[in-house]
């Protein structure tokens, strides 16, 4: 049980009388002394003074007495353990300073030190001052004694003014500023080089350039803007770039976009000599390169039900140019039809296959049969296209046995299968399924209703009921029908791709057909797939970053994948990982990725790339360990600024004292007011004015005064 003592003395009034009454007679002795005295009548100030001594009496002046024990004081320490504290010596100086101060606090009579530690502010940089509003908020505000900031400077919620918490109020509504202490993890004031990327574009057209706006600042007591400076651009395994920038001007990078797809461009600044860090001075733009609109050339040899189906589905792609016509009658039929009522202009096939094809992107043939519509150069132009590396797709159905065949021309060099003229139509009730490669390529991998079963069988998707039967076969079958007979077959030539769909009966899908199929995915992905969308690649090497962890995905359509992939560092040292399973033709391995710039993967054939995103660039922003944040602040509060070095092992700390009044810090010690906080145990009052003192002094007063009227 502690010590109960005197905590203070103090005077107060109880009146013996109502505030009005007492009021009252006050006014009236006062009239009572001024008729007196303007009547000069003697005696009059010792009535007066009688009066007075009654009035005040009847007040009940009291002395008061309070017994009750002192409280200790609370000061909040608040410790920087973000990011930007993993520079050199920072953490370590933290936590030295931070026991050394607990264990001094412990010997200053009533100061009780509280710790909070802060880390990162997802995203949104160091807030000490919210966590410093946290911490004090149970702490009653007449027992705060202030707060000590552990820090290397960089606090992104400092208040201009000193906040609440260090300026609580008195009973009497008087605000009490306690001191703010700031103890910097540093020598002193340091430089450092930053890059920001003030503007990049998100998406790139392929083949134009990007424009990036970048600027590099020299940060510290005596920045030099206008230095020229090297800027390399890393593209993640193509040649870099080199640029000359200056130092403290905002800049304009162009670079061109070679390929469709996520493109990394890792960005570097030359270091600036005795900068705090080089993190910072590097930094990667992610640029996804697309496609300008893609042009899609729609040949429909007759009028038919899957035209429709095409029809909806390329105008329902925003990025899709579609030109599409439909044979209404070949040249060597006539039935009299008038010409206007078949076409609204005519068939433009000179432009189309020879001046125009290297133009589009895709060029679909639905259900062509070449009855002297395209004369043979032009069959040659096609075939030619898809050699330079365009993407042709085919619809077969009756046509492809009649004397027009398509197989039949120069296009026959480059299709993936061949029909024979007998017994090359199969008419049968059947269901599509995915062959065990169809399971492994991105086209046809994870269609909706697919199965999982190796032979397919068990796909659940609606019937069709007309297929072409082939004799010979090169290229990857990805579907098959009846029999296991070839129903969708995709190829490379040369640098072009080629598709043959042996039905024209997908449209039935589309219908509700035995509960349909998922048409417009599988004819989404074929079309995409021969314009060679980066996604749908068979053979695919990626690597994603996330939680200082990278994972390289590894999608084959080969029955055998790669075991193990090579992982390239940003600083060049180089690990081997092994492959493990996880899908049909999906290898995966993780390594831990905790530095900064482009990572590579590469596991003998292709090449993935990927960096890690910054989780708080405000926190990264500026790693100077300066004062020029928070200077301000402790100046306002009476707080000290003091340095503790980079040595964990030999700070500058200084001492904690508990001062009685005056200064709160000097030049090697910090301390905080002793703000009398205490708990009230007793209360005793006594008159001031006993009523027997008070009857006798009046008396005395009032027979003064009749002896001085007698006189």
């Amino acid at each position: 049980m502690p010590n109960l003592t005197t905590l203070r003395h103090m005077t107060s009034f109880s009146p013996l009388l109502p505030p009005w009454l007492l009021y009252t007679l006050a006014i009236l002795a006062m009239i009572v002394l001024l008729a007196g005295l303007l009547r000069r009548a003697r005696g009059t100030l010792w009535r007066a003074a009688a009066a007075a001594i009654v009035l005040l009496w009847l007040s009940g002046p009291e002395r008061i007495s309070e017994t009750g024990q002192a409280l200790p004081e609370t000061a909040i320490l608040v410790v920087d353990q973000s990011s930007s504290m993993s520079v050199g010596q920072r953490a370590a100086v933290a936590h030295q300073a931070a026991e050394r101060l607990q264990a001094e606090a412990a010997h200053v009579p009533g100061l009780t030190l509280r710790t909070v530690t802060v880390h990162d502010g997802h995203g949104q940089g160091t807030r000490l001052f919210a966590a410093l509003d946290q911490a004090a908020a149970d702490i009653p505000p007449a027992r705060l004694a202030g707060a000590i900031l552990l820090t290397d400077g960089q606090v992104h919620d400092t208040p201009p003014q000193p906040p609440e918490r260090l300026r609580p109020a008195d009973s009497g509504g008087r605000h009490a500023t306690l001191p703010l202490h700031v103890l910097l993890t540093g020598r002193g004031e340091e430089t450092d080089r930053r890059l920001r990327i003030l503007q990049a574009p998100p998406y790139a057209i392929v083949g134009q350039n990007a424009t990036l706006r970048v600027q590099v600042d020299d940060l510290g007591p005596h920045p030099d803007n206008g230095t020229e400076v090297d800027l390399t651009l890393d593209r993640g395994g193509e040649p870099p770039l080199h640029k000359t920038v200056r130092v403290g001007q905002p800049q304009d990078i162009t670079l061109p976009v070679t390929h469709p797809g996520p493109m990394l461009v890792g960005l570097s600044v030359s270091p600036l000599e005795g900068e705090v860090s080089t993190v910072n001075n590097q930094d990667v733009v992610r640029i996804n390169g697309v496609r300008d609109r893609l042009r899609v050339l729609l040949v429909s040899g007759t009028p038919n039900q899957g035209e429709r189906v095409w029809r909806r589905l390329l105008k329902a792609d925003p990025s899709v140019d579609l030109v599409h016509f439909t044979i209404l009658r070949p040249p060597d039929k006539d039935d009299g039809t008038p010409l206007s009522d078949l076409a609204l202009i005519a068939f433009p096939v000179r432009e189309l296959f020879q001046e125009k094809i290297s133009q589009f992107d895709l060029i679909i043939l639905d259900g062509f049969e070449n009855r002297a519509i395209l004369p043979r150069t032009y069959l040659e132009n096609i075939a030619q296209y898809v050699r330079d590396g365009g993407g042709l797709l085919l619809i077969g159905g009756p046509e492809f046995l009649g004397a027009g065949s398509l197989q039949d021309t120069p296009l026959g060099d480059i299709l993936p299968a061949h029909v024979p003229t007998e017994g090359g139509l199969v008419e049968q009730r059947f269901r599509p399924a995915l062959t065990a490669d169809g399971h492994r390529h991105p086209v046809t991998a994870g269609l909706p209703g697919a199965g999982t079963a190796p032979d397919g069988h068990d796909a659940d998707w609606g019937p069709w009921y007309r297929v072409l039967r082939t004799d010979s076969v090169h290229g990857q079958v990805l579907m098959d029908g009846p029999a296991h007979t070839p129903l969708l077959v995709l190829d490379r030539v040369a640098r072009g791709r080629v598709a043959f769909l042996l039905s024209d009966q997908i449209w039935l899908w589309s219908h509700g057909e035995g509960g349909g199929g998922p048409q417009s995915e599988l004819l989404r992905h074929v079309s995409h797939w021969l314009m060679k969308e980066p996604e749908l690649e068979e053979e695919q090497l990626t690597a994603t970053i996330a939680n200082d962890r990278i994972v390289v995905t590894r999608r084959t359509a080969a029955a055998v994948a790669p075991h193990a992939v090579t992982i390239t560092a940003p600083d060049g040292t180089t690990r081997q990982i092994p492959l493990h399973t996880t899908g049909i033709g999906i290898s995966q391995a993780d390594a831990p990725a905790t530095q900064q710039g482009i990572w590579m993967a590469d596991d003998g054939t292709h090449r993935a790339f990927a960096a890690p995103a910054q989780d708080d660039p405000v926190e990264w922003s500026d790693l100077r360990a300066t004062t020029s944040v928070t200077a301000p602040l402790a100046g306002q509060t009476g707080g000290g600024l003091y340095w503790l070095g980079d040595d964990p092992a030999n700070l500058h700390l200084p001492a904690l004292r508990a001062p009685a009044s005056g200064r709160v810090s000097g030049p090697d010690w910090m301390g905080f007011p002793q703000r009398d906080a205490r708990l009230v145990t007793g209360r005793t009052a006594s008159p001031l004015l006993p009523a027997w003192l008070v009857l006798a002094l009046a008396a005395m007063l009032l027979l003064t005064g009749w002896w001085r009227e007698g006189r």
